[in-house]
């Protein structure tokens, strides 16, 4: 095994969910995020797919794994979709509490907010849904890109609307980028990570995010014993972790966050115990998780709650990309962009080392993994699969009827 790649939390603990926490993020309003955005045109009318990988599991050695699939959440491509939008209307609602939830994203409010702007940095599918968001509800909307972001990706979040802002550096500059323009202009950033004296907008995201967790246990034949999250500045992980905290308290699954080998600032948190930038260059071929700093507030739902934290290759995550293109093993193929294998990705160095049991899963382990993106950059993905998504669609297609 390469040295370092996984580390258990010993200060995870399978206690009840904390008051404290419960009071920022809950299961109530989680069901207020999914009613809210159901009134959106951009999200899907059903719930995301999960995929039973029998075949894939059989080869792990291990009982059952699923794919929660949020390649097919909206045209967006990704679980963006349930966060920034969240967010941007508990905002609108917290500064024009007259207007109702489900008519914002609708367009009927579109004078009154033409003056109200938001903006945000990305690497990518945050800003493309907030951008989508914005231009739906009729806010002026500006994001700011970081000297790595593709041109591609540029593209697709200018389509809907926004304002581009570019500067050198990396994704952590791009976060000090929009925190200055917002105060200069008077504008509200709507961020997935959180710093000193900006919280509440990051949890809204968050707690869109645990939408996800919701769908999953509805969905899920049986509970997962183990559930694998992305990393990135903690978001995501936190609002997951929050809700299968609070639902199944002491009787939670196993959580293990997952990042890019470079991008390791929620590993470095867990080995310092407080919340850490990264050791490496951040740059990873996984976008979606090139962050180099912890989101403060994600970090005290994370803290307690993530059992492991794994570190992954670029090679291993392209690796899979092509693996779930294909079909690997005769199950479903599956549209999964960089960020959104890294799981499987985990799960595959650690099987190949026969190093399954360094995180607590055998053969009787029921295991979860979110496919957080399809193709969000689709020359890349054509690039290290020799398809377009299209044609992977059709051949996923093609299972299902055969199958």
């Amino acid at each position: 095994m390469k040295d370092n790649m996984l580390i258990k939390n010993p200060h995870a603990w399978f206690g009840e969910y904390p008051a404290s926490l419960q009071s920022m993020l809950n299961i109530e309003n989680t069901e207020l995020a999914k009613r809210n955005l159901s009134h959106w045109s951009f999200m899907a009318e059903e719930m995301t797919p999960i995929w039973s990988m029998n075949h894939t599991a059989a080869h792990l050695n291990m009982g059952q794994l699923w794919i929660k699939d949020e390649s097919k959440r909206s045209k967006l491509d990704s679980f963006k979709a349930t966060g920034a939008p969240f967010a941007l209307i508990r905002l609108i609602q917290k500064h024009f509490p007259h207007l109702h939830p489900s008519e914002i994203l609708k367009g009927h409010y579109q004078p009154l907010l033409q003056n109200f702007g938001v903006i945000t940095a990305t690497d990518g599918n945050h800003g493309r849904a907030l951008a989508a968001a914005a231009q739906s509800a009729g806010c002026p909307c500006t994001i700011v890109l970081h000297a790595h972001v593709s041109q591609e990706r540029e593209d697709a979040i200018a389509k809907y609307g926004a304002n581009i802002v570019r500067v050198s550096g990396n994704y952590d500059d791009s976060v000090r980028k929009a925190k200055q323009l917002a105060e200069s202009n008077h504008w509200t950033v709507v961020s997935d990570t959180s710093y000193p004296g900006y919280q509440s907008i990051p949890l809204d995201v968050m707690q869109g995010y645990a939408v996800l967790a919701m769908e999953s246990i509805a969905q899920c034949p049986q509970p997962p014993t183990h559930v694998f999250l992305q990393g990135g500045v903690g978001a995501l992980a936190a609002g997951v972790a929050s809700y299968y905290w609070e639902k199944y308290g002491a009787h939670r699954p196993k959580l293990i966050v997952v990042e890019p080998q470079q991008a390791d600032c929620l590993y470095q948190s867990a080995l310092h115990a407080k919340p850490m930038p990264a050791t490496g260059s951040v740059d990873s071929f996984m976008a979606g998780l090139a962050c180099g700093e912890t989101s403060t507030i994600a970090w005290e739902f994370m803290q307690n709650s993530i059992d492991f934290f794994g570190l992954i290759t670029d090679d291993e995550a392209e690796a899979t990309v092509k693996q779930l293109a294909l079909g690997s093993y005769g199950d479903v193929p599956i549209v999964a962009g960089e960020s959104g294998v890294a799981g499987l990705a985990l799960l595959n160095s650690f099987a190949a080392q026969d190093k399954l049991k360094a995180m607590e899963i055998d053969q009787s382990s029921r295991v979860l993994i979110i496919n957080t993106e399809g193709a969000t950059a689709p020359s890349i993905y054509q690039h290290v699969t020799g398809m377009s998504p299209q044609q992977v669609l059709d051949k996923q297609t093609e299972w299902l009827m055969a199958n």
